[in-house]
């Protein structure tokens, strides 16, 4: 059997996991900017060829990535949602399990946290296929909070929120509806929550806390308790099982 062409195309083909591997190496030591596909390919020990042919642009490749890093980290708190569920677990104490779940992910994968929640690349527009991995998280974020009003575990909010709904479509899409009064602002509230654990992240990820928290960790759990009162939801303290940052 003749497998020389086999053979020849083969020598310029690289398979995505591996340029996909050597790109995120990449992110953690030059950041996404400095992505190209000479120096993946130079990280990754193939011919530009080779990665051109799995990723013909260096924008398929940040795109390959930047779903990869939504559905890993999002895959990361559905799993820890799935065993506190299992365990009979409060919503609150499902909050503070899938939020140390994406601390800890975002700890061992500081590039392509970096990627998705840093600043933008430049010259780099998402296209729309990223849009449902990054709807995962507050998807998974959305869950509980609806279980938690459906439980009766909420308490009422003091304050609504002042005006005409604040809220495109999709985000009471994505929760299921809005809620009855006095929880007709959970959505909202529901967003502050997602905006304050990400920034809250960022502080900690890029070490913007080491030098005023003792324990990071211990601090992550605080504030995640504190934003969780803003929708009217007790958040249990409990050992540490995720890494101090």
């Amino acid at each position: 059997m003749d497998l020389s062409g086999t053979h020849a195309a083969d020598e310029n083909t690289a398979r995505p996991a591996e340029v996909k591997a050597a790109a995120r190496r990449l992110l953690v030591e030059l950041g996404a900017g400095g992505l190209s596909l000479d120096a993946v390919a130079r990280a990754g020990a193939m011919t530009v060829t080779e990665v051109e042919s799995a990723f013909p642009h260096r924008d398929d490749l940040l795109t390959a990535l930047v779903v990869d890093a939504y559905d890993d980290s999002a895959a990361a708190m559905e799993r820890a949602d799935g065993a506190a569920v299992a365990a009979g677990a409060s919503a609150g104490a499902r909050l503070l399990a899938v939020t140390r779940a994406l601390r800890a992910w975002s700890f061992a994968n500081s590039g392509e946290f970096t990627l998705i929640y840093g600043s933008p690349v430049p010259g780099y527009h998402a296209p729309q296929d990223t849009v449902p991995p990054a709807s995962r998280t507050p998807a998974v974020l959305a869950g509980i909070v609806r279980a938690a009003l459906e439980a009766g575990e909420l308490t009422p909010p003091r304050r609504a929120v002042p005006g005409p709904p604040l809220l495109r479509p999709e985000a009471v899409a994505l929760f299921g509806g809005v809620p009855e009064a006095p929880f007709s602002d959970l959505v909202e509230r529901g967003i502050v929550l997602w905006s304050n654990l990400i920034g809250l992240l960022v502080f900690q990820v890029f070490s913007r806390t080491h030098d005023s928290v003792l324990d990071e960790a211990a601090y992550f759990d605080f504030a995640i308790a504190v934003a969780a009162e803003s929708i009217g939801l007790d958040v249990p303290s409990g050992p540490k099982d995720t890494p101090t940052g």
